[in-house]
Protein backbone atom coordinates (compact mmCIF):
# COMPACT_ATOMS: atom_id res chain seq x y z
CA UNK A 1 0.00 0.00 0.00
CA UNK A 2 1.86 3.20 -1.03
CA UNK A 3 1.38 6.69 0.46
CA UNK A 4 -1.71 7.83 -1.33
CA UNK A 5 -3.78 4.59 -0.97
CA UNK A 6 -2.95 5.12 2.56
CA UNK A 7 -3.98 8.72 2.79
CA UNK A 8 -7.54 7.51 1.26
CA UNK A 9 -7.98 4.69 3.67
CA UNK A 10 -7.63 7.27 6.45
CA UNK A 11 -9.87 9.93 5.26
CA UNK A 12 -12.32 7.23 4.62
CA UNK A 13 -12.05 6.32 7.99
CA UNK A 14 -12.03 9.92 9.28
CA UNK A 15 -15.30 10.54 7.55
CA UNK A 16 -16.92 7.71 9.18
CA UNK A 17 -15.95 8.12 13.01
CA UNK A 18 -17.42 11.72 12.44
CA UNK A 19 -20.22 10.18 10.42
CA UNK A 20 -21.12 7.91 13.36
CA UNK A 21 -21.08 8.62 16.95
CA UNK A 22 -20.92 4.57 17.78
CA UNK A 23 -18.57 2.30 16.43
CA UNK A 24 -16.98 -1.47 18.00
CA UNK A 25 -13.61 -2.60 17.51
CA UNK A 26 -13.34 -6.50 17.06
CA UNK A 27 -11.33 -9.09 16.84
CA UNK A 28 -12.14 -11.11 13.68
CA UNK A 29 -8.86 -13.16 13.48
CA UNK A 30 -9.38 -16.78 12.92
CA UNK A 31 -12.86 -16.86 11.25
CA UNK A 32 -13.28 -18.25 7.91
CA UNK A 33 -14.21 -16.39 4.82
CA UNK A 34 -17.75 -17.90 5.00
CA UNK A 35 -18.23 -17.03 8.77
CA UNK A 36 -16.75 -13.57 7.78
CA UNK A 37 -19.10 -12.60 4.77
CA UNK A 38 -21.82 -14.31 6.83
CA UNK A 39 -21.20 -11.19 9.40
CA UNK A 40 -21.13 -8.84 7.03
CA UNK A 41 -23.93 -9.87 5.35
CA UNK A 42 -25.92 -9.61 8.98
CA UNK A 43 -24.19 -6.55 9.71
CA UNK A 44 -25.74 -5.32 6.18
CA UNK A 45 -28.89 -6.32 7.08
CA UNK A 46 -29.04 -4.59 10.08
CA UNK A 47 -27.34 -1.04 9.07
CA UNK A 48 -24.58 -1.43 10.59
CA UNK A 49 -21.19 -0.87 7.95
CA UNK A 50 -18.12 -3.49 8.63
CA UNK A 51 -14.91 -2.12 7.68
CA UNK A 52 -11.29 -3.76 7.96
CA UNK A 53 -7.95 -1.65 8.29
CA UNK A 54 -4.65 -1.79 9.57
CA UNK A 55 -4.23 -1.06 13.33
CA UNK A 56 -1.97 2.35 12.03
CA UNK A 57 -4.15 3.77 10.20
CA UNK A 58 -7.33 3.77 12.40
CA UNK A 59 -5.00 5.31 14.97
CA UNK A 60 -3.91 7.42 12.80
CA UNK A 61 -7.20 8.81 11.68
CA UNK A 62 -8.50 8.78 15.05
CA UNK A 63 -5.59 10.62 16.24
CA UNK A 64 -6.32 13.69 13.45
CA UNK A 65 -9.48 13.98 14.70
CA UNK A 66 -9.40 14.19 18.69
CA UNK A 67 -6.39 12.39 20.16
CA UNK A 68 -7.79 13.22 23.55
CA UNK A 69 -11.47 12.14 23.04
CA UNK A 70 -10.06 8.60 21.52
CA UNK A 71 -6.93 7.75 23.48
CA UNK A 72 -8.31 4.89 25.65
CA UNK A 73 -9.29 3.16 22.72
CA UNK A 74 -5.59 3.16 21.17
CA UNK A 75 -4.51 0.59 23.35
CA UNK A 76 -7.19 -2.16 21.93
CA UNK A 77 -5.60 -1.68 18.02
CA UNK A 78 -3.87 -4.91 17.74
CA UNK A 79 -4.00 -7.70 16.00
CA UNK A 80 -6.93 -8.09 13.38
CA UNK A 81 -9.12 -5.32 13.66
CA UNK A 82 -12.66 -5.05 12.26
CA UNK A 83 -14.79 -1.94 12.91
CA UNK A 84 -18.58 -1.52 13.14
CA UNK A 85 -19.94 1.63 12.65
CA UNK A 86 -23.76 1.94 13.64
CA UNK A 87 -26.15 4.50 14.67
CA UNK A 88 -27.57 2.13 17.29
CA UNK A 89 -25.69 2.28 20.35
CA UNK A 90 -26.17 -1.75 20.63
CA UNK A 91 -26.77 -3.27 17.32
CA UNK A 92 -23.31 -4.40 16.89
CA UNK A 93 -23.28 -5.72 20.24
CA UNK A 94 -26.55 -8.00 19.54
CA UNK A 95 -24.91 -8.67 16.25
CA UNK A 96 -21.46 -9.96 17.67
CA UNK A 97 -24.10 -11.76 20.98
CA UNK A 98 -26.05 -13.33 17.94
CA UNK A 99 -23.22 -14.77 15.75
CA UNK A 100 -21.36 -16.15 18.65
CA UNK A 101 -24.90 -17.98 20.12
CA UNK A 102 -25.65 -19.13 16.35
CA UNK A 103 -21.93 -20.45 15.97
CA UNK A 104 -21.46 -21.80 19.42
CA UNK A 105 -18.37 -23.17 18.82
CA UNK A 106 -16.90 -19.67 18.21
CA UNK A 107 -15.33 -17.07 20.76
CA UNK A 108 -15.05 -14.64 18.14
CA UNK A 109 -16.31 -11.90 17.15
CA UNK A 110 -14.39 -10.80 20.05
CA UNK A 111 -15.03 -7.18 21.41
CA UNK A 112 -11.85 -5.07 21.60
CA UNK A 113 -13.56 -1.60 22.58
CA UNK A 114 -16.42 0.56 21.54
CA UNK A 115 -17.46 4.42 21.71
CA UNK A 116 -20.67 4.91 22.70
CA UNK A 117 -22.14 7.68 22.88
CA UNK A 118 -18.41 9.65 23.91
CA UNK A 119 -18.41 6.77 26.33
CA UNK A 120 -15.26 3.80 26.22
CA UNK A 121 -16.46 0.44 26.66
CA UNK A 122 -12.79 -1.38 26.95
CA UNK A 123 -12.97 -5.72 26.57
CA UNK A 124 -14.59 -8.61 25.83
CA UNK A 125 -16.38 -8.74 29.12
CA UNK A 126 -18.47 -5.27 28.78
CA UNK A 127 -20.46 -7.06 25.14
CA UNK A 128 -23.38 -7.96 28.39
CA UNK A 129 -23.34 -3.81 29.45
CA UNK A 130 -23.57 -2.82 25.96
CA UNK A 131 -26.59 -5.39 24.84
CA UNK A 132 -28.38 -3.66 27.54
CA UNK A 133 -28.14 -0.51 26.52
CA UNK A 134 -31.49 1.94 25.73
CA UNK A 135 -31.87 3.27 22.65
CA UNK A 136 -32.74 6.76 22.53
CA UNK A 137 -36.06 5.57 20.55
CA UNK A 138 -36.37 3.54 23.49
CA UNK A 139 -35.57 5.71 26.29
CA UNK A 140 -37.99 8.14 24.74
CA UNK A 141 -40.65 5.87 24.89
CA UNK A 142 -40.20 4.94 28.45
CA UNK A 143 -40.39 8.52 29.23
CA UNK A 144 -43.94 8.88 27.35
CA UNK A 145 -44.92 5.84 29.02
CA UNK A 146 -44.17 6.97 32.17
CA UNK A 147 -45.86 10.90 31.79
CA UNK A 148 -49.16 9.03 30.59
CA UNK A 149 -49.31 6.61 33.47
CA UNK A 150 -50.25 8.77 35.78
CA UNK A 151 -52.88 11.04 33.03
CA UNK A 152 -54.57 7.39 32.45
CA UNK A 153 -54.46 6.83 35.91
CA UNK A 154 -56.22 10.23 36.37
CA UNK A 155 -58.61 9.88 33.60
CA UNK A 156 -59.86 6.43 34.77
CA UNK A 157 -60.09 7.70 38.88
CA UNK A 158 -62.38 10.72 37.15
CA UNK A 159 -64.52 8.09 34.80
CA UNK A 160 -65.02 5.54 37.61
CA UNK A 161 -66.59 8.60 39.45
CA UNK A 162 -68.53 9.58 36.92
CA UNK A 163 -69.92 6.18 36.70
CA UNK A 164 -70.61 6.35 40.63
CA UNK A 165 -72.35 9.59 40.32
CA UNK A 166 -74.41 8.75 37.29
CA UNK A 167 -75.53 5.55 39.22
CA UNK A 168 -76.30 7.36 42.12
CA UNK A 169 -78.11 10.02 40.31
CA UNK A 170 -80.29 7.79 37.87
CA UNK A 171 -81.70 5.78 40.97
CA UNK A 172 -83.76 8.66 42.54
CA UNK A 173 -84.95 9.03 38.73
CA UNK A 174 -86.15 6.00 38.20
CA UNK A 175 -88.62 5.72 41.05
Amino acid sequence: MNKDQKNEVIELLKSKFSQYNNFYITNTESLTVAQVNDLRKTCFDKQVEMKVAKNTLIRKALESLDSEKYAGIFDALHGVTALMFSDSPKEPALIISSFRKANAKLEKPVLKAAFVADEIFIGDNQLTALTNIKTKNELIGEVIGLLQSPAKRVIAALLEKGKKEGAVEEAPAAE
